[in-house]
């Protein structure tokens, strides 16, 4: 396959780690993530000798989320189109999908070693994630309603199995942020340690022991539990897409864009 150049394959033996790559932009997620994070999952799962994989950023940060920059070349000709914008979004939507879908999904387990900033779009893929341990200077948000969108990559879908509707509900309709501790205590994340090398650490640990398992079992254990949730996941999901194709379309999210470009506050109307 290509040369990856928004993710790296890192590790040996029975634990892969999937690292995040951009440091200098919070490795927020553009074009080339969503195109190759499907493709390195599916790199990863044609190694029979890897039993786990850790996903983690690189730098400072797990993930700013999408990066509406680097994203514009793809919204710009779509929005205000119509009907046939609307549809555009959606298809981009499903694609996007896919590499989350493809984490959830894996026969492999996924631990999610979340450090600083995890925003949007990274806790929609956090949520993917098996399990999810931060280091004591993480911090999270659903910024979506933010910027004039719902969330549509599992924030709403998946988050409600691990927290609860009460913090969803809170998180979404806010855009606020929560601290590890908090995190911890509403069951976001299983485990918080003092600092990104403990974190890592213990993220190697953790995997080295499920790895460790009967990897049929360990499948098996994420193919009933993935079945509880899948078509609440999917339909919701499909839901929030649809969604986001008649809000993009909308004079409040034109709003949101302009308002982030010129790094101020937006001034919502509701039209």
């Amino acid at each position: 396959m290509d040369t990856l150049q928004s993710l790296r394959i890192e590790g040996q033996g029975a634990v892969a780690e999937l690292v995040l790559l951009g440091p200098g932009r919070g490795n927020a997620m553009g074009p080339d993530f969503w195109r190759e994070l499907p493709q390195a999952v599916a790199q990863i799962e044609a190694d029979d000798a890897v039993r786990a994989i850790i996903v983690r950023g690189s730098g400072e940060h797990f993930s700013y989320g999408l990066d509406l920059p680097a994203m514009a070349a793809q919204l710009q000709p779509i929005l205000g189109n119509g009907a046939a914008g609307r549809a555009a979004i959606i298809t981009l939507a499903r694609q996007m999908h896919s590499g989350f879908a493809a984490l959830a999904a894996s026969r492999l387990p996924v631990i999610a070693a979340i450090d600083g900033w995890c925003i949007g779009a990274g806790i929609e893929m956090a949520a993917a994630c098996d399990i999810r341990i931060a280091s004591a200077s993480a911090h999270f948000a659903l910024r979506e309603v933010n910027v004039g969108i719902v969330a549509d990559l599992g924030g709403l879908t998946r988050l409600p199995h691990l927290i609860g509707e009460a913090w969803t509900r809170q998180l979404a309709l806010t855009g606020d942020e929560i601290d590890a501790a908090t995190a911890a205590r509403i069951g976001l994340v299983t485990q918080m340690f003092a600092d990104s090398t403990a974190l890592l650490n213990a993220a190697r640990v953790l995997a080295a022991r499920i790895a460790a398992n009967p990897p049929l079992v360990v499948a098996g254990i994420k193919q009933v539990m993935n079945a509880r949730i899948a078509a609440d996941v999917a339909d919701g999901n499909r839901e929030a897409a649809t969604l986001n194709g008649m809000l993009m379309q909308s004079e409040d999210f034109a709003e949101a864009m302009r308002a982030f470009i010129e790094k101020r506050t937006p001034a919502f109307k509701g039209r």
